[in-house]
């Protein structure tokens, strides 16, 4: 098991580099290549994947490393599909990260969940569908605006889009733990947001009631109907954040030293019923009758509360300690009307830490919520006061609390402290050094990876065991964090993003391999922030990016696949999930394959019809420099057919929500098209006039769809400065196409 662990970690990086390096490819948009070489390339790519896909798939030597491979490349296959489509829209200038990109994305990867049951499909269909929907009502070229009522019912949406993905995956009719839980959280995050009385003034108070009423049905059905730690875990989170939301909402409006005491009356309240819950929780565990029957009902029943109180507790600690803290600082500063109130603000943290940390008999609840509250009021103020004796002062307070507190969760967020209060000691003392804060992220990184390297020096026990866990994850934090920074001597920022690279691959293996799952976790976690991240962090061209990290997945590959075969690692049959994925349903894969070929194709023929056929005009623009995220920089463009005259404006104003219209562009003696009417049916078009579809979304400006061209890596600027022109093409139904741009 162990070296199948291995060599599966080894080839989901290298298929996720190659993924990588197909990215970066397409978005540098390499002048190197015509039109015609690209769609190529984009069709072969996917052909590629899948052919791969099949090819593992017929292997019957190291079946179950062959069938996981042939898994992800199918996978691969789908997300190289929507490179390709979002390449066909780099190439012909149309809309950047359209909600018709994700549309066309999210058909096959719908109907490859549906035909596979495979979880990765049904995690990418999600996001896709989720992404066409959030495109299509809010997209990012063109403003529409919405009524309250019109954002109520996109959040519903949402909301009931989730509540039935659950209902789905809950009743088993979908098999997807990582769906079922991701569209519990978005469900409950859309009602959280609909409850906003400052954003949704006539409906949000009733959501409040829909919001907690699905909070409370929830601990009621996993902890009565159907026991489910996890989910119970997820609402208990959902209940804290719900609490938290509506404190901040009536704090924005009622903030005043009163509001702040009864936020900490409330939570001493919370702390007092949390106990008497314990206790009355005790009772139900009290032994019942010495029948066989009986024990078992009260042993089923002993779990069910552990578990309700470990839920409660958890509710209460986060709820207290947000509402506490805030209440605690808000009052200390109105109360003291700004004398000296960082001073007291630490009096008080230490009030609040010294005797509880020796009051080990304390609820524990009561006793994390009253250290945490000490705690975040303490970091506040020796930041506020910047006095470095003081803040070392509060670092050995700090390091009591690893001392006195025990727990995986009680030392991770102790350790979190010492970073924290660490850092900030840095601060004060060589804030006036030059390039100080990076030394401080370096000098922190060293610092957490020496209490990795040294924490056996602890001794053994589950203090040692929580050191290495926090001190490893904090090293992977700075480590990352030092990927971002500038320059601090030559060449540094490339060392960091090599050393960090190399660094968090090799941990992954060793964790992996040594079957520390926690640790290798933490490792891959990071390794796949990296990627995505070094997205926008360039430090070498894209295209070059992309032939290093497809060489990297290619060496990767390749190694894992001789381990494999050399070790003979062999795949248990009951935990080979992948090996019937591709013979489930062949033809019907085979066509959904078929389909996305055929509309690389279609669209490209299309666009290629209407660039040779299409009526040429010249229109005069605006362009700006932004950029997106598959697609590369490209030149946004704003015309001056964008904005039509006075007297259109008012057809325009009387049109609510995004809806379509007909222009009548007229040429002028320049040779610029310029605005001319709207265009009514049945009239007819001299011939120096054309007409050209048109979008409106209620305001005074217009939308042609032409108001993206995608440029090569990094010529953005130097295009936005030299281009005063667009040269369109318009085929006789009014669809437009932008052809290039040009000074004159």
């Amino acid at each position: 098991m162990l070296r199948l662990n291995v060599t599966r970690v080894g080839f989901l990086m290298g298929v996720s580099l190659l993924l990588a390096a197909i990215i970066y490819f397409f978005a540098a948009n390499w002048g190197g290549l015509g039109r015609a070489d690209k769609i190529l390339a984009s069709a072969g790519i996917m052909v590629l994947f899948y052919g791969a896909a099949f090819i593992f798939s017929k292997m019957k030597i190291m079946l179950g490393h062959h069938s996981f491979l042939s898994a992800i490349f199918l996978v691969g296959g789908c997300i190289s599909f929507g490179a390709a489509v979002a390449l066909l829209n780099q190439i012909y200038n149309s809309h950047a990260d359209t909600y018709e990109l994700f549309l066309v994305w999210s058909v096959p990867a719908l109907l490859f969940a549906f035909i596979t049951r495979f979880s990765p499909f049904y995690l990418l269909a999600y996001t896709l569908v989720h992404l066409t929907l959030w495109q299509y009502f809010f997209p990012s070229s063109l403003h529409v605006y919405h009524s309250e009522a019109e954002l109520y019912l996109i959040g519903c949406l949402f909301a009931l889009i989730n509540l039935i993905l659950f209902l789905l995956t809950e009743t088993k009719l979908l098999a997807s733990a990582p769906l079922k839980a991701v569209s519990f959280i978005a469900f409950h995050t859309a009602l959280l947001i609909l409850s906003n009385s400052l954003l949704y003034e006539r409906y949000g108070p009733w959501m409040n009631i829909a919001s907690a009423a699905a909070i409370a049905f929830g601990f009621y059905y996993f902890s009565r109907v159907r026991l489910n730690k996890a989910m119970l875990t997820l609402n208990a989170l959902a209940a804290s954040a719900f609490a938290v939301f509506k404190f901040l909402e009536l704090l924005s409006e009622h903030a005043s030293t009163a509001f702040f005491f009864y936020g900490l009356l409330f939570v001493a309240v919370l702390l007092t019923a949390n106990v008497f819950f314990f206790r009355y929780l005790n009772k139900l565990d009290q032994p019942a009758e010495d029948h066989e029957k009986q024990a078992s009902d009260q042993e089923e029943n002993k779990h069910k509360s552990a578990l309700i109180g470990k839920i409660v507790s958890t509710v209460v600690t986060i709820v207290g300690i947000l509402i506490g803290s805030i209440s605690l600082v808000g009052l200390v500063f109105l109360a003291s009307d700004g004398q000296d109130t960082e001073y007291v603000l630490f009096a008080i943290s230490l009030l609040f830490i010294i005797p509880v940390l020796f009051l080990s008999h304390l609820n524990a609840v009561v006793r994390y919520t009253i250290l945490t509250i000490g705690y975040a009021a303490g970091m506040i103020a020796i930041a506020w006061i910047e006095q470095p004796m003081l803040t070392l002062l509060f670092l050995v307070v700090t390091g009591a609390g690893w001392i006195r507190l025990d727990g995986r969760g009680q030392h991770l967020f102790i350790y979190s402290l010492f970073n924290i209060n660490i850092a900030i000691l840095l601060i004060q003392l060589f804030e006036s050094v030059q390039d100080a804060y990076s030394f401080i992220i370096l000098i922190m990184a060293a610092l957490n990876a020496l209490i990795y390297a040294c924490h056996h020096l602890l001794g053994e026990g589950s203090p040692r065991q929580n050191l290495r866990e926090c001190g490893l994850l904090y090293t992977l934090l700075f480590l990352f964090w030092l990927t971002f920074l500038d320059d601090i001597s030559p060449y540094s920022y490339e060392v960091f993003n090599i050393l960090n690279f190399v660094a968090v691959t090799a941990l992954a293996f060793l964790f992996v391999r040594r079957s520390q799952a926690l640790e290798a976790t933490a490792s891959l976690a990071f390794w796949f922030i990296f990627i995505v991240f070094k997205y926008y962090d360039i430090f070498w061209t894209l295209l070059h990016k992309s032939i290093t990290l497809a060489l990297l997945g290619i060496l990767i590959i390749a190694v894992t696949y001789v381990f494999a075969y050399r070790t003979r690692a062999s795949v248990p049959a009951k935990t080979d999930e992948f090996s019937r994925l591709l013979s489930k349903s062949p033809v019907l894969i085979a066509i959904v394959i078929v389909l996305q070929l055929g509309y690389v194709g279609y669209h490209a023929a299309t666009s290629e019809v209407l660039l040779s056929t299409g009526k040429s005009i010249k229109l005069a623009i605006e362009p700006l420099d932004p950029r997106s995220l598959l697609q590369g920089d490209y030149v946004r463009l704003n015309y001056s057919i964008s904005t039509p005259p006075e007297t259109a404006q008012q057809e325009l104003e009387n049109r609510r929500g995004l809806s379509r219209i007909k222009v009548v562009l007229q040429e002028g003696a320049d040779g610029v098209y310029t605005f001319e009417r709207f265009y009514q049916s049945g009239e007819t078009i001299s011939a120096n006039e054309v007409i050209i579809n048109a979008s409106t979304s209620g305001w005074r400006s217009l939308y042609y769809g032409i108001e993206t061209f995608f440029v090569p890596e990094g010529t953005g600027l130097e295009t936005e400065r030299n281009a005063h022109y667009a040269y369109v093409k318009v085929g006789k139904k009014g669809d437009a196409l932008l052809e290039k741009l040009s000074k004159d």
